[in-house]
Formats: structure tokens, sequence, C-alpha cells
């Protein structure tokens, strides 16, 4: 395993489960590419989604040592259990904005408010935004966290969608850049979110959209801020191939406690013929009359063997295109460094 846990603070579920340790158990000659994954999924989500990252990290560093280290946004609603979780394997903010990463990465969370500036992390984001654009290489801003980053630096506003964008889809690449390259004109992104920024908005402003999607939007853009590429995803290329099952079975949870009015709609392009027929066939029993109990019935048996991770391929060449552009970089600035002396002289 090429990933590596900065500082020995492993949680236990990766290490039951093989998954990224500490240095000192493997030591590299090679220098780590340092990345901080600031994770601000709430508690539900919090340890999924550590998994998805380091898998979907470890599958596009191959043999490159990578070293990661793990935060989170003070301010975000946490239970005693995700609290304390936190204190254990995370560091706090203040170890972030006093350091300097090659790459960072950080994701979104369920927002509360309808104007993101409003949310009580609101001023901690920003810090480490404007953190980002001085200390790193690069800076990935997943879903929400896009959402926020471009309505921070040039004051564009999320658009609220009719329905939930939810599934899987299809975006064409449009634009060449690094972070595309060697991978095919289309790519399939699972997406899941109420909002999206538009692309005349983002162009507008000076942002270049890598991909894009006749029925979900933009996927992918980018932006030079200061001294780092900001990398945007409105979708999750992180997400494992049962992720969006327990996000449906999730809402339809919520809708049979009462919590949300509607049905949620089925998220497209991921179930096959059979999957979908079992998932029609339990919405027509308790849709009339809802009630928690009949979660009991869910065919999520049936259908977790069944769904696929189409995505995942074409989401670990572009971290692995990312990756490679914060060595590629890193060594452009050690050769200005060590022509330095020679011009002086």
């Amino acid at each position: 395993m090429s990933i590596v846990i900065d500082g020995g603070r492993v949680p236990k579920l990766l290490s039951r489960n093989n998954r990224p340790h500490s240095p000192s158990a493997d030591v590299r000659e090679a220098p780590a590419v340092r990345v901080a994954l600031i994770n601000n999924m709430p508690d539900a989500a919090l340890e999924d989604t550590e998994l998805q990252f380091f898998d979907l990290l470890g599958a596009a560093a191959g043999d490159l040592p990578v070293s990661l280290k793990l935060y989170s946004l003070p301010e975000l609603p946490r239970s005693d259990a995700g609290q304390q979780h936190l204190s254990d394997f995370y560091w706090g903010i203040q170890d972030l904005l006093n350091s300097r990463f090659d790459g960072v990465i950080m994701t979104g969370t369920e927002p509360r408010q309808p104007d993101l500036r409003d949310e009580p992390y609101w001023p901690a984001l920003t810090d480490v935004l404007d953190w980002a654009e001085r200390s790193t290489t690069s800076t990935v801003l997943s879903c929400l966290a896009a959402h926020a980053g471009v309505l921070y630096s040039d004051g564009i506003a999320r658009h609220r969608l009719s329905d939930k964008q939810f599934g899987v889809f299809e975006f064409k690449k449009i634009s060449d850049h690094a972070l595309t390259d060697g991978i095919g004109d289309r790519m399939q992104i699972p997406h899941s979110r109420w909002n999206e920024v538009r692309a005349d908005e983002l162009t507008s402003c000076g942002y270049q959209v890598l991909t894009q999607s006749v029925e979900a939007g933009v996927d992918l853009f980018v932006k030079e801020k200061k001294d780092s590429l900001f990398v945007h995803f409105q979708g999750h290329p992180e997400y494992g191939a049962r992720t969006l099952l327990k996000e449906y079975r999730r809402d339809i949870k919520r809708f049979l406690r009462r919590e949300r009015e509607t049905y949620p709609t089925m998220p497209k392009g991921y179930f096959d013929t059979t999957a979908s027929k079992l998932l029609s066939d339990f919405r027509e029993k308790v849709v009339s009359e809802p009630h928690e109990n009949l979660m009991t019935g869910f065919p999520g048996a049936a259908i977790a063997d069944a769904v696929r991770g189409t995505w995942q391929s074409s989401a670990a060449s572009v971290y692995r295109n990312w990756l490679q552009y914060l060595i590629s970089k890193r060594a452009d600035a050690t050769a200005i460094s060590a022509m330095t002396p020679a011009v002086r002289a």
C-alpha cells in the first residue's frame, strides 16, 4: 500500500481492513507526496468517506508514496462518538493553517442553510481557502466545498434544482488539461446534490470547465488562485460502488419517518432492470402509508451485489494525473531552487 498516515493516527476501521498505515511501518526512500484530507462529512458518513478517499488515492498512486493527514472543519455538528473519532485520529485546524502541503482535498457536508455564508463553519472554511491559495500546489474541492469555494472567491451563487441530481451521469471532456490526459472523451461520475453552479457563470469568472453533461451540467472545472491550482468537482468521483445505494436507502428512510415530503427519486444510470423493478415494487407498497417499520422490507441485500462502480477507473485516472501534477510542480520548484545559487554566482 502506497498510502501512509502522517503522525501514525490510523482509524481503527482502516487498520482492520489493511488500509493505510503509519509511516513507521513502511519506510520509503522517495519523498512522499504530502496531502491533507479535510473530511467534513456528517458522522454517519465520516468513516465511509475515509475509506473512499484512501481507496481512490491508493488506486491512483500505484507505487508512488503518498502521506495523508486528516482534518475536519470545526463548528460542524457532531455527536459525542463523532467528536471522539476526530479527537482520536484527526488533527486540529490550526495545525493545518501552520503547515504546507503539496495538495489538499476538502469534502462537502450536508447544508443546513440556503446561503452557505450563514453556516456556522463558514469563517473556518474561508480561512482554509485563503490558506490553500498560498500553501498548496493544488486544492481539490468536492461538491458542497466546490460551491463554497466559488461563492467565496468569485461571488458565484449556486442554483436550487427542482429535484435532486442523483445517480451516475456521463460527462463529455470539453477542453484539454493535464488532469484529463489519457482519459477518453467521455467519463461517468456519480452526483448527489440539490444545487448546481453553471458553466456560463464559471467561465465568465475565469474558470475552465473540463467536463460537462447535457443532463447533469458541469462536473470538473479548474482555476489558478495565487500559488494553487483549484480543482472542483460537483460530483463524487471518490464514491464506492454501494454509496449511492446507501444514500437512496437513507432518503427513503427519511420519507418513511416523514422527515421529507416526497419519496426520493431513484438514482439514474445506477441500478439494472431487475434492481429497478424490486425498488419500484417496494415503493408501491410503502408510499401510501409511510412508516419507518416498513424499511424491513427494503430489498437492499438482493441489490447490493449487483451494483458496480463503473466510474472508478476514470476517477483513479483523474487523481493519478493530479498526483503527477503535484510531483511535476515540486520538481520544477526544486530545479529553480538549485539554479538560484548559480545565477547569483
